[in-house]
């Protein structure tokens, strides 16, 4: 009309747009599935194009490995005790069948207690960055909706909460531990021994449920072929791809772009791991690498000379007075209805040995032999008639207060040649915080079974105290 052209429009289409990158599928109708989506939107969008399968059970595999020699190290820790002699050893009483396992701790080889000691606390060290790459690689599952699906889905969660917070309690407790930080509520001793039972029992459970799928996804990966996980290894951060999504759950539905490769989070795991052993394996193996243990307890070390060697508790510390360790410091040794008193020069007086040990504490330090020298133990038992077959000591202190301020000592103990009521080590009289006047070594047994500033020996179980 009008000259004007007319066209007619075609009956347009509606668009349809794709939906924004990270969004999931579209919200269905019902309350259910309406609730998971709002409460979705709060989460965070995890994204990194590492995730998947293939570095979970990596780090799983290096987890399975080193968590089982925690635990068999931790549990020996605690037979060293020698809990089951008297309760004053005991510091789980409530323990029952978690004791099954107890023996009597041996004296041969001296050094047991300082390996398996020195191995517990350097190896739970070294795999707090492999635990906090695991936690990492998962933690999507964590934050996973609807939480409950079914009862087995249900159990299922119930044991990985036991999991990871167990083992985040094991592992947090056991560093403050090494550090000397009590900062915990009660005694470590029962929260850590208790905490690993639980923490052990969600770990089997777990690994009852997925070893199968890890080692699955380990072969379709590396174990089938080696240079399969060689192309891993190799490949960098600008050819890192995502793997293909399968029922875990753990890749990422919208990747992030690559900052680092698997090669690099694998080594940036396996460094922390070197760097934490370089500084705290010295405080167990000593010698000239004690300098490296940068995450041993500082200011322990009462300096140099034959006494220059580290202690965790001094004489101030625990709370003993010059009077107690004075001129009247009288030793006295009881056995049945026989005691003794002694003067320290008159313990001076009686035959004395020698014997190199080591001191090694819970903590997981320890020394070199110390050249030790001082009157056996089962020669006191004999000043009260208990020569021929000594049997088991009950120790006190002059320390009024702390823990391990008494213990008893087994029979085998007692009658090894190389226990000794100290005085004097590396050519010197021990100094206040080593324990003078006297103080108890014994092969084999934790540092704070060596009981220091002695005042009494009770030879015989019929005399300890209840």
């Amino acid at each position: 009309m009008g000259g004007g052209s007319f066209r007619v429009r075609a009956a347009t289409r509606p668009t349809i747009r794709p939906p924004p990158r990270g969004a999931g599928p579209p919200c269905r109708t019902g309350p259910t599935v309406g609730r998971v989506n709002v409460f979705a939107r709060f989460l965070p969008r995890w994204r990194s194009p590492l995730r998947g399968p293939w570095l979970t059970s990596v780090f799983a595999v290096a987890l399975l490995a080193g968590i089982p020699v925690l635990f068999v190290t931790g549990l020996l820790s605690y037979a060293a005790y020698n809990p089951e002699l008297t309760p004053v050893n005991d510091k789980t009483p409530d323990k029952g069948l978690l004791g099954f396992y107890l023996f009597s701790w041996p004296t041969h080889p001296y050094w047991l207690y300082r390996l398996t000691q020195g191995v517990h606390v350097t190896l739970g060290i070294v795999l707090v960055p492999v635990l906090l790459a695991k936690l990492w690689s998962v933690v999507p599952k964590l934050f996973e909706l609807p939480p409950v699906r079914s009862v087995v889905h249900g159990l299922e969660r119930l044991s990985l909460l036991l999991l990871v917070g167990g083992a985040l309690f094991e592992f947090v407790t056991g560093v403050l531990n090494v550090q000397l930080q009590y900062l915990f509520p009660g005694s470590f001793y029962p929260l850590h021994f208790y905490g690993a039972w639980v923490f052990i029992g969600a770990f089997l459970a777990h690994v009852a449920l997925r070893l199968p799928r890890t080692v699955r996804t380990l072969r379709r990966r590396s174990l089938r072929d080696p240079r399969d996980l060689r192309t891993e290894l190799r490949t960098p951060a600008a050819r890192t791809r995502p793997e293909l999504p399968d029922a875990t759950g753990l890749v990422p539905r919208d990747p992030a772009p690559p900052t680092t490769s698997r090669r690099g989070a694998l080594a940036m795991v396996g460094l922390g791991s070197l760097t934490l052993f370089v500084v705290t394996a010295g405080q167990s193996i000593g010698g000239s690498l004690r300098g490296t243990a940068l995450l041993a307890p500082h200011g322990r070390d009462p300096g140099s000379g034959p006494n220059g060697f580290q202690i965790n508790k001094g004489m101030r510390s625990a709370r003993i007075q010059e009077r107690d360790i004075g001129p009247d410091w009288r030793l006295t040794v009881r056995g049945g209805a026989r005691r003794s008193v002694l003067t320290r020069p008159q313990v001076a007086r009686l035959p004395r040995h020698t014997a190199a040990l080591p001191i090694a504490c819970v903590e997981g330090w320890s020394t070199s032999d110390q050249e030790w020298e001082g009157v056996r133990l089962a020669d006191l038992a004999a000043l009260v008639g208990l020569g021929d077959a000594p049997p088991a000591v009950f120790v006190e202190s002059v320390q009024r207060q702390g823990s391990f301020r008494m213990v008893a000592l087994s029979a085998e103990q007692v009658r090894d040649p190389r226990s000794l009521l100290a005085l004097r080590v590396n050519g010197a009289d021990l100094s206040p915080d080593h324990g003078y006047p006297a103080r108890v070594i014994v092969p084999g047994a934790p540092g704070v079974m060596n009981t220091k500033w002695v005042r009494q020996l009770n030879f015989g179980e019929s005399t300890w105290p209840t």
